[in-house]
């Protein structure tokens, strides 16, 4: 007896972390959210099913697969993928493409909303729908029904996706990182499935393989109790539970004995080493990883675990910050951070360091001075000070999403019930993470945090590698040096120090401002006020979020007032000023001292204005109006800083020449904005004409009137309480009422027809731009009318490109309005292709660009537009960040500040005949530009 009750009591001391006195329960399960209904239909299929209101009447429908890449065999590599392309070319009850357009005419975007994607071991399809029409929302189960079980597969639709696959996998690759990721994969994965079964898969199969193999994948893995349905909305729950079972009930599963096998990254226990170079790659990157199982998240312990790994990853992300701030740090930048292994694969997880030399003679002094950096957290551990900060953003953190958890979006959830689903991972309610962080927060030690990180560093299960320029070649170490270098970087540890400044943000004696006009505006809801300094106020109160404030400050003027010899300092100023700290504060010591704050302050200078813009809660908001206070009066210039900014610019600067991407980046630029001091962007040259007394005269001119300045706030604020602080801290801003204005400093697109081909890269790969642009008459119905041919025209190429051509994967059709300093407008429309086929795809864009002049808009396409633009304005309205940009548009531009109140009925209004007229001249411009980048072999061939 007595021995029984021994080994009660040592299996209870074992189920506990003990902390001095207090004790949190190790081997608690995390209690289900019962928020959530979860249930299982008799074929095995799993639901979720959780009523949410935001966004309001809309739900989140998602299919999830157990099944992916790592299920395909020999001759099914690419088929996983393959099968969620066919689910959007025809099912039993939409066939072809009628899915993607009955859902456009509904109002739901193809790609934007509509999606699907595949991984090793998951593939997952997205439906979002608006939950106002019944008929609708149940033909969201229908179709999620269909991809589960009834994808036709039809023969000539396979043919045409070939093509598709082939050019998603060069869109996406066909690069300096797709090639050094079929490099460093294999040793990442080495001895695992993962390496085999890429999700794109191999070209070769993708192009010859048999029909019936790829519908024997979909046959096989496509049932019902390897399947989960996962619908969190604005709806009745019970609704919900009728679909579903209406729809999925009968679906029959081949086996339910079948299951996915599990496959594991084996150990490995001596250093991997691996090192790789490119010609367009300008740097020298290193990255170390140390292998570690993951354990997925169910118990209270797991929870302790998840907290301290993500308070090491803050702490440490802070001194190596702080470390690049000071000037101080042998390397451009670095970063480290304990997280999932190649996004949670292989059951491991891995800390991750990465740092990138100043140049490649310079590797051994950034990989010494990064794992200095890494044995001093781990001999000297983390100081008491540094996990006060981090206990204190945790705790703000996590009450500000308790306060706004019946505000949080669906998606959110929808996230929360695929790790349950594929991981089987705990679905946390709100209410048990705030009650869990707030009674055990406190009772983990910094002795904790430090125990913890001494097992994150090991030789085993280590792997090193080394991405290099192709250029520097010969000064690279070699395999043995590396391994040296990362694992006997001992020397000269020192302990950490914490530099904080124990003071006040602002003196705020003498701070005065008065009122002298309120006006209220009711169609908006809104309130403008004027200061005495000339500051204009506009405040809309909402209830979107229970506790979020968005502000903006600014006003006329930006970069295009700079001297042409000043152009260079103006438009690094923002940066330099904004990480140099501001007032007695450094940027470093700033945080510090902001730590446990919800709020964000960020200068900025524009080519035609500036402004401050930022967030905050109602708890903060004083703050955040303290610092737009001191940014705009005692802006903090800092040399080392300046020096370390300026080097960092200038690696990027050098590092252009070798990217393909950058150099037609730089003709488009060129193109579209012309090559003046103001368009350009900086080069070596300019980058040397900077020095630290221009920068911060410029931006002590743009911000020494406020009273050229509108502010704008929005948010869940009491006017009584935000208005006598705006007073206060905007109200006695000085001001001198210089009434300054922009200037045109000749920013504009090239005249005339334009053609340019640029040579450069090393893949089979075109990148096309096409840019029809002009001059326009800029009104709001004009507005509508270009993004009604912009929306119908992509919708066209989609169609004409991607589905009949089978050529490109996602075409891209932009839409840019400029109203300052002159009104134009500009279609752009981009795409990747084989560079076989540029010329016939060329000739296809300009054909459907033609017979959309010629033909106009139908029926059905001024539908797709007018319920897609309908249902985002619906979106819209129930956001704050929404209402800035458009209080913002209605100063700068001179608006209606009635005119969104007006938005149903200009969509009504928008006739075919006056959009089909009108296409005729927008479509018809005197500036067409063409410019293809092509790879650098076939400059020759010219």
């Amino acid at each position: 007896m007595r021995n029984t009750y021994l080994i009660t009591f040592i299996l209870l001391f074992i189920s506990v972390y003990t902390f001095g006195q207090k004790i949190i329960p190790l081997n608690q399960r995390i209690p289900l959210d019962k928020s959530v209904l979860i249930d299982t239909l008799d074929n095995g299929l799993t639901y979720y099913i959780k009523e949410n209101k935001e966004p309001q009447q809309r739900a989140e429908l998602y299919l999830v697969v157990k099944a992916g890449s790592l299920q395909e065999t020999e001759n099914q590599q690419g088929l996983a993928h393959f099968t969620e392309h066919m689910a959007f070319n025809g099912t039993k009850n939409f066939p072809k493409n009628e899915l993607i357009d009955y859902l456009q005419k509904a109002g739901i975007r193809f790609g934007a909303d509509l999606n699907a994607y595949t991984g090793f071991d998951q593939t997952v399809y997205q439906l979002p729908l608006p939950t106002d029409d019944d008929e609708l929302l149940e033909s969201g189960f229908k179709i999620l029904s269909d991809w589960a079980s009834a994808i036709t597969f039809d023969d000539t639709q396979i043919e045409s996706e070939r093509g598709v696959v082939i050019e998603e996998e060069r869109q996406r690759g066909k690069n300096v990182n797709d090639r050094f990721n079929k490099k460093i994969i294999p040793v990442l994965l080495e001895g695992s499935k993962y390496a085999d079964r890429i999700p794109i898969g191999k070209t070769e199969i993708i192009q010859n393989f048999d029909k019936d193999t790829l519908r024997a994948f979909y046959n096989k893995w496509y049932v019902p109790h390897l399947q989960g349905v996962l619908v969190v909305g604005d709806f009745d729950k019970e609704k919900i539970k009728t679909y579903i079972n209406k729809y999925f009930s009968k679906l029959k599963s081949t086996s339910t004995f079948l299951k996915p096998k599990k496959y594991r990254i084996p150990d490995n226990i001596q250093p991997k080493i691996k090192i790789v170079t490119d010609s367009e790659f300008p740097y020298s990157v290193i990255s170390v990883l140390y292998k570690h199982p993951s354990k997925t998240l169910k118990t209270s312990a797991d929870l302790i675990d998840a907290i301290k790994k993500a308070a090491i990853n803050s702490m440490f992300s802070a001194r190596i910050q702080e470390l690049i701030e000071k000037g101080d740090a042998p390397f451009l930048n670095a970063s480290a951070s304990y997280s999932s292994f190649q996004g949670g694969i292989g059951d491991l997880d891995a800390f991750s360091i990465q740092v990138v030399a100043k140049e490649a003679s310079k590797i051994k002094l950034a990989i010494e001075g990064i794992m200095s950096e890494v044995n001093s957290m781990i001999k000297f551990g983390f100081k008491e000070t540094e996990w006060e900060r981090i206990k204190k953003s945790f705790l703000n953190s996590i009450t500000n999403s308790y306060h706004e958890k019946d505000k949080i979006s669906s998606k959110v959830f929808i996230n929360q019930y695929l790790n349950h689903f594929l991981k089987g991972e705990s679905i946390i309610s709100m209410d048990y993470s705030y009650t869990f962080y707030s009674d055990n927060l406190e009772l983990i030690s910094v002795n904790d945090l430090n125990k913890m990180v001494k097992t994150w560093v090991s030789e085993s299960n280590q792997i090193i590698l080394l991405k290099g320029a192709e250029k520097d070649k010969e000064i690279l170490p070699s395999e043995l040096e590396l391994k040296e270098w990362v694992n006997n970087s001992n020397n000269n540890i020192i302990d950490y120090v914490d530099d904080i400044i124990d003071e006040p943000l602002l003196d705020i004696e003498n701070l005065n401002g008065n009122i002298t006009s309120v006006k209220e505006q009711k169609q908006t809801k809104s309130t403008e006020i004027k200061l005495v300094n000339g500051v204009r106020v506009i405040l809309k109160s909402t209830d979107f979020k229970n506790d979020e404030i968005l502000f903006s400050g600014f006003s006329s003027g930006g970069v295009s007032l700079a001297n042409k010899n000043d152009v260079a300092s103006a438009k690094l100023a923002d940066n330099i000023i904004n990480s140099s700290g501001v007032g007695k504060f450094s940027a470093t010591q700033l945080q510090k001292m902001l730590s446990g704050k919800t709020l964000g302050v960020t200068p900025y200078i524009g080519m035609y204005s500036e402004g401050i813009k930022g967030f905050s809660n109602n708890n903060d908001i004083e703050t955040t109006l303290q610092l737009v206070h001191l940014y705009m009066t005692q802006p903090r210039v800092d040399s080392i800083v300046f020096k370390t900014l300026k080097n960092n610019y200038k690696v990027a600067i050098e590092g252009k020449s070798s990217n393909p991407i950058s150099v037609f980046q730089d003709t488009i630029n060129y193109v579209m904005k012309g090559k003046g001091a103001w368009a350009k962007d900086l080069d070596i040259v300019d980058l040397e004409k900077i020095n630290l007394k221009d920068v911060e005269q410029f931006y002590r001119e743009r911000f020494a009137d406020a009273s050229q300045f509108t502010f704008i706030f929005t948010g869940s604020f009491k006017k009584d309480s935000l208005i006598p602080l705006i007073v206060k801290y905007l109200g006695s801003l000085p001001s001198d009422e210089e009434n300054e204005k922009y200037r045109d400093v000749g920013i504009k697109p090239l005249s005339g027809k334009i053609a340019k081909n640029v040579y450069k890269g090393l893949e089979d790969k075109a990148t096309v731009v096409l840019s029809y642009h002009d001059v326009f008459n800029f009104s709001e119905k004009n507005a509508l009318v270009l993004s009604a041919l912009k929306a119908t025209l992509e919708n066209n190429l989609l169609e004409r490109l991607r589905e009949k051509e089978s050529g490109v994967y996602s075409p891209s059709v932009n839409l840019s309005l400029v109203q300052i300093p002159r009104p134009y407008y500009s279609f752009s429309i981009s795409f990747n292709c084989a560079t076989n086929r540029v010329d016939d795809l060329i000739r296809a864009t300009k054909e459907e660009i033609q017979n959309l002049k010629n033909k106009g808009l139908d029926e059905d396409d001024l539908l797709k537009f007018n319920n897609q633009k309908i249902r985002q304005h619906q979106l819209n309205l129930r956001k704050n960040s929404y209402w800035l940009n458009y209080f913002q548009s209605v100063v700068l531009y001179k608006k209606d500040i009635n005119l969104i109140t007006k938005f149903d009925e200009r969509i009504d209004n928008l006739k075919i005949q006056e959009i089909n007229k009108k296409a005729k001249k927008y479509l018809n411009p005197n500036n067409i530009t063409q410019l293809v980048l092509y790879p650098e072999m076939l400059e020759e061939l010219e």
